[in-house]
Formats: C-alpha cells, sequence, structure tokens
C-alpha cells in the first residue's frame, strides 16, 4: 500500500532547486568564492557542473506519482554522500579551506544532510514497511 503525501515531492523540488542555484553559483563565482574560501576553484567549478544533473534527477522525482522509492533513495544516498565529502576532502587534507571555507563546507553540508534526512523521513511515511501478522 502506496500513501499519497506531498511532503515528499515538495522536498525533493526545494531541493532541486537549491542545487540549481548553488550550481549556477558555483559555475559562475568559482573563482570569487575560491578567493574568499581558499578552496580551490576548480573543485567548486566541477561540483556546480555536477549539480546541474542532479537537480534535473530531483526535478524529475519531484513529478512522479507517487515518487518511486528507489529514486528517493538515490538522492538521500547522494546527499549523504555530498555532505560526508564535504568534511572529509579538508579533514583528510585534501583542500586547506580557510575560516571563511569551513564555514561555507559545514554550512552547506548541513543544509544537504538535513534535506536527505527529511527526504528519507518523507519516503518512509510514502512507503511503510509491510507489517507482518504472527500466526497465533
Amino acid at each position: 500500500m502506496i500513501l499519497k503525501t506531498p511532503a515528499l515531492p515538495r522536498l525533493l523540488a526545494f531541493d532541486g532547486l537549491t542545487c540549481t542555484a548553488m550550481g549556477a553559483l558555483l559555475l559562475a563565482a568559482a573563482d570569487p568564492i575560491a578567493g574568499l574560501t581558499q578552496i580551490p576553484a576548480g573543485l567548486l567549478w566541477w561540483a556546480g557542473l555536477l549539480l546541474l544533473p542532479t537537480a534535473a534527477f530531483m526535478a524529475i522525482a519531484s513529478r512522479q506519482a507517487p515518487t518511486p522509492h528507489w529514486m528517493t533513495g538515490v538522492i538521500v544516498a547522494g546527499n549523504g554522500l555530498w555532505a560526508l565529502v564535504s568534511l572529509a576532502l579538508p579533514l583528510l587534507g585534501l583542500i586547506q579551506p580557510n575560516l571563511l571555507g569551513w564555514l561555507f563546507l559545514l554550512g552547506q553540508g548541513a543544509v544537504v544532510a538535513a534535506l536527505g534526512v527529511a527526504e528519507y523521513a518523507a519516503d518512509r511515511r510514502a512507503h511503510p514497511a509491510p507489517t507482518r501478522r504472527v500466526a497465533q
């Protein structure tokens, strides 16, 4: 049984909009952002480029009725990976951001992680696990 929940499509659409906005910003302003954050411009540019097809996938998922569980799973996993890599790159010494760079990474990583958690919860409500009846 699949319950209709409007929360999931709205969350996915919002996530797609944030990906589009961040992707466009990173593509258009990679050099100035790099100068402010000490995050390499190339990394920012490629991250921005990666966000655009991701946003398109989220937009497609948000328009499905109901949203397929597998699509939400891909998005939630992607959000988790994005948040993890946002922390791993500086912690492993692969990039050396300044304080503003750390704030940028932590802020966007926290937003992405929060969206992933909210999408996971909405997906669980949309696709509840079947209940098992115990024979007595």
